[in-house]
């Protein structure tokens, strides 16, 4: 894709790629500049790491940025974990980081993929540059999510991850929402408002305790607001992490 910013005109080429960590290959879309502020994207159940691709287009399209969409464990192309749960999901953040030479970096996720994300900020703030989440936040309260027996198609992710991932959201523990107030970065809420099944309530409470937290509601954006707004979602963040990275 071709973008063009004043008299400079960037392709944006997106390059799948895996790596290995520790004997589980990781898969991940990369897009922009190799010398880019990293930005490394999380995507919801059972998302995959393409619905980032118009955003990380976008992004990358001034040159600045470097952006890896990643293919959690037990999801398309990468590796079937021995066992699942979101702070696995969260640990091979700064495993897979590790592995591609990251330093500090922006995290980004969407739904369950935005509750990973907020549980590595609380874990280690200092290896990320800003956060954002898109229509999630680490739960308070349990979701009320049934678990339904198992298609008998073919699934583009391992059965096991669902059990055992929904189970932590139907009953959270209670310390993810106490230590939201460990996410020191700047952090970006996006809430899809009153369209999102997701209580946009509980995501104004959580930024409360972000020491640099900041909400913006996109109404009627739903649930998947990158992939419904895309624009709005784009602008928004962009102008966010500008604002954090300028020199």
């Amino acid at each position: 894709m071709r973008q063009r910013t004043g008299s400079v005109t960037f392709v944006t080429i997106t390059a799948n790629k895996t790596v290995d960590l520790g004997g589980l290959a990781i898969h991940y879309r990369e897009t922009g500049s190799p010398d880019g502020t990293p930005v490394v994207a999380l995507h919801g159940h059972p998302g995959a790491p393409d619905t980032w691709d118009e955003v990380a287009a976008g992004l990358c399209a001034s040159g600045r940025y470097r952006f890896a969409a990643v293919t959690q464990r037990g999801y398309g192309a990468s590796g079937r974990g021995e066992s699942y749960s979101l702070e696995a999901l969260r640990d091979d953040v700064f495993r897979f980081a590790d592995a591609v030479g990251l330093g500090q970096f922006v995290l980004m996720g969407h739904s369950m993929g935005g509750v990973v994300a907020g549980l590595a900020a609380e874990l280690n703030p200092d290896r990320l540059i800003a956060l954002v989440l898109e229509d999630s936040v680490p739960p308070r309260d349990g979701l009320d999510m049934p678990i339904q027996p198992r298609p008998d198609e073919e699934l583009p992710f391992d059965w096991a991850l669902v059990p055992a991932i929904f189970g932590q959201l139907a009953s959270p523990d209670p310390a993810w929402w106490k230590q939201l107030s460990e996410i020191t970065v700047p952090a970006l809420v996006l809430g899809g408002g009153s369209t999102s099944h997701v209580p946009q309530d509980l995501l104004a409470e959580a930024v409360k305790q972000m020491p640099e937290g900041r909400l913006v509601t996109l109404e009627g954006a739903g649930h998947a607001v990158h992939q419904i707004q895309p624009d709005r979602f784009l602008a928004e963040v962009t102008s966010f992490l500008d604002s954090v990275t300028a020199p």
